[in-house]
């Protein structure tokens, strides 16, 4: 078959077209679009990461100074027999209330009553002498020096008389105040030498809540401000401060204190883990999500905010307080958007586009969000 002349050289002529132009359009750079206000702001949008903020506004809230501490009694104190001599009785049983001056325990009396007799029988003979005496001296036939020796010795006599019958009664082991008989250190038939415990009387009212104050907090409780306190049992109690330390610990460089719950009921016990909140006056401050709070590179404990033009910033802050609506902290600037989400994806001093959040369900007690 023969190919027709003019198809061939139009084919030619395609071909060597072609390769023209692929030649002199080889190295040029392909259309740019055109730019625009518009398009760089989109571009730039896209670019920056995005959060969501949160305003957040000072207010005066209550400085509250948290402490760790435990209860205690009152006071307590061992019974302790001042003779000596066998357990004979023991009126009470561990737990039961004590009346002051109750006795709880006695020992025996065994040869105590005999010497009483005895002094009394002296005195007796004493009196007798000193009538005898002043009847004579009346009548001439006694010296007043002699009345007067004998008066000396009924006064030595009354004075023995006393010292057996405190000795007697020194047997009965009482209790100097009211209070719970806690521990029965003695039984009966048990030998007590004077200084030996017959058992152990526990005052709980009031109850009493130890904890230690740092130095920097002293300045800023007063002695009889108020706390409130949640013992590890789930008791919630109100007390005031009886007693700081006027010297501190050389150890910790803290000051015991003493805070005092009425305990009337004798209910609550001692030796329970108490946690201690006492407000020491207002401060401004803002309440934040819990999950706001982040480490700087430093290892200090701050929020993520943005400022007007929103750039990142960092706030080192101080928690004071915290409930079941989040955390108050101080340290933030007074009218604040803080960064709630995001805030693990942006530096300090980034550019990022700002989302607020408006939400009704997720406002803060004391800080509505508004629009800025």
């Amino acid at each position: 078959m023969k190919l027709n002349t003019s198809y061939i050289i139009a084919a030619v002529l395609v071909i060597l077209g072609a390769v023209w132009f692929a030649v002199n359009n080889a190295g040029e750079p392909a259309p740019k679009p055109v730019s625009t206000p518009a398009t760089a702001k989109d571009a730039a949008q896209k670019s920056m990461p995005s959060v969501l903020v949160r305003r957040v506004r000072a207010s005066d809230h209550p400085n509250v100074i948290e402490l760790y501490g435990q209860s205690s009694a009152n006071r307590e104190v061992a019974l302790k027999a001042e003779t000596m001599g066998l357990v004979s009785e023991i009126f009470v049983k561990e737990g039961d209330y004590v009346k002051k001056g109750q006795t709880v325990c006695r020992q025996d009396l065994n040869a105590r009553a005999a010497l009483v007799d005895q002094a009394k029988a002296n005195m007796r003979q004493i009196e007798t002498d000193l009538n005898a005496a002043r009847i004579l001296a009346e009548k001439g036939f006694q010296s007043a020096t002699r009345v007067t020796a004998i008066e000396a010795q009924l006064d030595g006599a009354r004075a023995a008389l006393k010292q057996a019958e405190i000795e007697a009664d020194n047997i009965n082991i009482r209790a100097p105040f009211s209070g719970l008989w806690e521990r029965q250190d003695a039984q009966i038939g048990d030998f007590l030498s004077p200084g030996m415990s017959c058992g152990l009387l526990v005052d709980l009212s009031p109850l009493k809540i130890n904890a230690q104050l740092t130095e920097t907090q002293l300045g800023a409780i007063k002695d009889d401000a108020s706390a409130d306190i949640e013992l590890a049992t789930g008791e919630r109690l109100t007390g005031k401060i009886g007693f700081i330390e006027s010297k501190a610990d050389p150890m910790t460089r803290t000051f015991r204190t003493e805070i005092q719950v009425p305990n009337p009921k004798l209910s609550l016990r001692a030796g329970v883990t108490a946690t201690v909140r006492i407000s020491s006056g207002l401060t401004s401050a803002q309440q934040v999500p819990g999950r706001v709070l982040t480490l700087a590179d430093s290892g200090n404990v701050g929020i993520r905010y943005v400022d007007s033009v929103n750039i990142v910033r960092f706030a080192e802050v101080k928690t004071i307080d915290e409930d079941e609506n989040g955390i108050w902290v101080t340290g933030l600037p007074d009218n604040t958007r803080i960064i709630v989400e995001g805030q693990d994806f942006v530096s300090v001093g980034m550019e990022v586009d700002v989302s607020e959040d408006f939400s009704a369900s997720n406002r803060l007690a004391g800080n509505p969000a508004t629009s800025q």
